[in-house]
């Protein structure tokens, strides 16, 4: 039949390459399609710059056929492989890595736009693209006859700089979630071969901040000892974050019966207090809790657990699994299209639309409670869309705002969210830093392995847009891991778009 097609596609004087070129698939049709002797001079040029066939060998010239040398082989039983997280959606997690086609856009340089692939950007080698990750795992789950298909060396090489940022997710023309497979791995993986120290005081930080909250100075002051960080493995250029002087919970305990003062003309929404905010951003959270408020929003607050982001992307996938299903049971009696939840830090509150949907013990109320789970910017641009938000209600001083969307906001949300909130009082100027990944990546910066890359990450976009933009210019960065990051690399102060769009209030 691809003869026939090739035979048809010259009778018509078409091109059999398409977009893609020949390469390997279609190069058995080349001497029909060009000629004999052209196709002898692309072998002579071939062999001319590449005398022992070392450089993609069998791409274009002497390919096999189209049907010989496949990945898959005819009648072969391909395995099943057991996971924690729900792969139900791709038909297992053997074909959410097949879904790499190769076509290389996690290649792309920063000129490009866009933020895939962070860590290639920064080292420039093959090994640390999206595609590679996706292409070994696949290797490795097919073709090892190990009872751990996970337990390999060369995974974890392939996977380590992997940032989960999940640029993949949207970017990659295949939508593969790299980050998704990289949790898994390291669950499995860490599984046989033990978690280590420093990663299970990354995954269990909420748990220890809720300790060492108790005596904060004292807790901030032992962190930042240079013994302490080496003794942990991070890097001596990072200042460990500092725990705020009280939580968010604790500052709400304070200010119970005046924050339930007063009238709510625009109704209920529930506020998620992730560990984030909770123990470190708590000035973010009083601004988010005191904007709604004073915009005519009762803001509610339960009981939940954290939200698991720091088990997920240190694979403490049991734990994380936990998590969800406690906070799905909690909030699928209580979010609703009139009720919804909110959240302020992105790579928290999008865990309900991501994994909390392949972790849940009940997936069908994991996708409910999801429909109405939102970032703090989505709500504003609905809430202004319906008129519940108005520019009047903000005052009328010029302001210049720069935006730089955290990863995941970018992948799973929108950045444009962020403008449409900044944008409505009338004398804001907003625009959204072309910026990729700032390299933070949650605990990835603090590594002391891992330091040199992630500054080189934030080096590609960011930072020289930073640096390129006036003092008097503000800066917005929904994310915690962002802010951090900005101002290690370029001694300027971010702030959460909540905080900038309070201090526009009347």
């Amino acid at each position: 039949i691809a003869t026939e097609v090739a035979v048809l596609v010259k009778k018509y004087r078409g091109s059999l390459s398409g977009e893609h070129g020949d390469g390997i698939v279609r190069g058995e049709f080349l001497p029909y399609m060009i000629g004999e002797s052209n196709y002898e001079l692309l072998k002579r040029i071939k062999k001319a710059f590449d005398p022992n066939a070392i450089f993609n060998k069998g791409r274009i010239t002497d390919t096999p056929k189209m049907d010989e040398n496949l990945r898959v082989e005819s009648g072969r039983v391909e395995p099943e492989i057991a996971t924690i997280q729900d792969f139900s959606d791709s038909m297992g997690i053997l074909r959410v890595a097949e879904k790499c086609n190769g076509s290389g856009d996690c290649r792309k340089l920063p000129s490009a736009g866009g933020t895939l692939c962070p860590s290639y950007r920064a080292t420039r080698n093959e090994k640390d693209t999206t595609r590679a990750r996706a292409n070994a795992l696949r290797q490795y789950l097919t073709d090892t006859a190990t009872e751990n298909k996970f337990d390999h060396e060369e995974l974890y090489q392939v996977f380590e700089l992997c940032v989960s940022c999940k640029a993949c997710a949207s970017e990659c023309p295949s939508n593969v979630d790299i980050a998704s497979l990289k949790a898994e791995f390291l669950y499995q993986y860490q599984k046989v071969n033990g978690f280590s120290k420093r990663n299970k005081t990354f995954a269990y930080n909420a748990k220890l901040n809720n300790l060492g909250s108790l005596t904060p100075k004292l807790t901030n002051w032992f962190a930042n000892l240079s013994f302490v960080k080496n003794r942990m493995g991070i890097a001596p250029q990072r200042v460990v974050p500092h725990l705020a002087p009280k939580t968010f919970r604790k500052w709400l305990d304070n200010n119970h019966k005046e924050l339930e003062e007063g009238t709510y003309p625009n109704g209920q929404v529930l506020l998620f207090c992730d560990e984030f905010t909770n123990f470190y951003d708590v000035s973010v959270g009083v601004d988010t809790y005191e904007l709604l408020t004073k915009l005519g929003y009762q803001v509610l607050v339960v009981d939940h657990q954290e939200s698991g982001r720091a088990f997920i992307s240190k694979g403490f996938l049991e734990q994380a699994k936990a998590i969800a299903t406690i906070n799905v049971d909690i909030f699928k009696e209580l979010v609703s299209a009139e009720t919804p939840l909110i959240g302020i830090e992105p790579s928290a509150i999008l865990t309900f639309r991501d994994e909390y949907i392949r972790l849940a013990e009940d997936k069908i109320g994991a996708e409910q409670v999801a429909k109405h789970v939102f970032t703090i910017e989505e709500f504003f641009k609905s809430e202004i869309a319906k008129g519940a938000i108005r520019s009047e209600q903000f005052s009328d001083e010029a302001k210049e705002i720069k935006i730089h969307g955290h990863c995941h906001q970018k992948a799973l949300s929108t950045v444009e969210a962020t403008f449409a909130m900044l944008n409505l009082p009338k004398n804001n100027t907003v625009t959204i830093y072309n910026s990729g990944c700032c390299g933070m990546a949650g605990s990835f910066g603090y590594e002391k392995e891992h330091y040199e890359i992630s500054m080189q990450m934030g080096e590609d976009t960011l930072f020289p847009k930073i640096r390129a933009t006036d003092a008097s210019v503000a800066i917005a960065a929904a994310g915690t891991s962002c802010r951090h990051q900005i101002f290690d690399g370029t001694s300027r102060e971010a702030q959460h778009p909540v905080t900038i769009l309070k201090s526009c209030l009347k």
